[in-house]
């Protein structure tokens, strides 16, 4: 894949304190490793966006958008088409931006008002109907839920290895156990070192990187049973209970 040529685009030293860009990308596209010295919120009006950190990946659906802050080195990787919509925020733009990575609910008004910043002018007036409809946006990003679509990814070269290869096969069933044999420790310290790196239980992180990594099936219109099965499920019911404890709705309906 070729090297995206976001880091040579002009919106990085606009003036404005919000920029506006859209970008489509074919299924399967990589944006290589970047980062900008602006904060970025990447919203897709169509397919599923997965982007990575060195601390934690994002599955990122329609319907949500990705808020990283300035700095911080990222991939995307595309799943199915993509139509993304992206802004370019100064830090210091508004009072109340969220002050780490995660991923934001985009409500109807801020689905609108991202789409018409990526038609606006680098160099719109702040004091026109542009630079009030900006202003709205920022409005809009301040009051947005958080949600849980973060996947906390270690940095121990170890752990990462037991990581990579769930991100590779959901299904795989290695138990905790065989994985502590596997890096020559006990299970004990296995436990304590993985919670120390991720904050979470290896169960809980096994258990998230097969809800997560499963929208990328479901957005590609798989049959649930199919995608249940695929990520460690024993059953489509037994799937569809923990989807939607964990997002508040069914699988059948989570694109609709």
């Amino acid at each position: 894949m070729a090297i995206d040529p976001y880091h040579h685009l002009p919106f990085e030293t606009a003036s404005r304190p919000v920029t506006g860009l859209a970008m489509d990308y074919p299924r399967g596209h990589v944006i290589a490793s970047h980062k900008h010295t602006r904060a970025q919120f990447l919203y897709a009006t169509r397919g599923v966006m997965v982007v990575e950190t060195k601390r934690g990946h994002w599955v990122v659906p329609p319907t949500r958008g990705v808020w990283l802050q300035a700095h911080i080195e990222h991939t995307v990787r595309m799943s199915g088409a993509v139509h993304m919509r992206t802004l370019f925020v100064d830090p210091d733009a508004a009072p109340d931006l969220p002050n780490e990575d995660c991923v934001l609910n985009v409500s109807p008004l801020l689905r609108e008002l991202v789409l018409e910043a990526s038609r606006i002018p680098m160099d719109y007036d702040a004091e026109t109907r542009d630079g009030r409809l900006m202003r709205l946006l920022l409005d809009e990003i301040q009051t947005l839920p958080v949600l849980p679509f973060h996947l906390p990814w270690p940095e121990d070269k170890r752990l990462l290895r037991v990581c990579t290869q769930l991100a590779r096969q959901p299904d795989d069933p290695t138990t905790i156990d065989q994985w502590a044999t596997h890096l020559a420790m006990s299970p004990k310290t296995f436990h304590r070192q993985f919670k120390a790196h991720t904050g979470i239980t290896f169960g809980r992180w096994r258990q998230l990187a097969r809800l997560l990594l499963s929208l990328e099936s479901l957005a590609e219109g798989k049959p649930i049973v199919q995608v249940a099965l695929e990520h460690g499920y024993n059953s489509q019911s037994a799937y569809a209970a923990m989807f939607k404890r964990h997002f508040g709705m069914p699988p059948s309906v989570f694109y609709i």
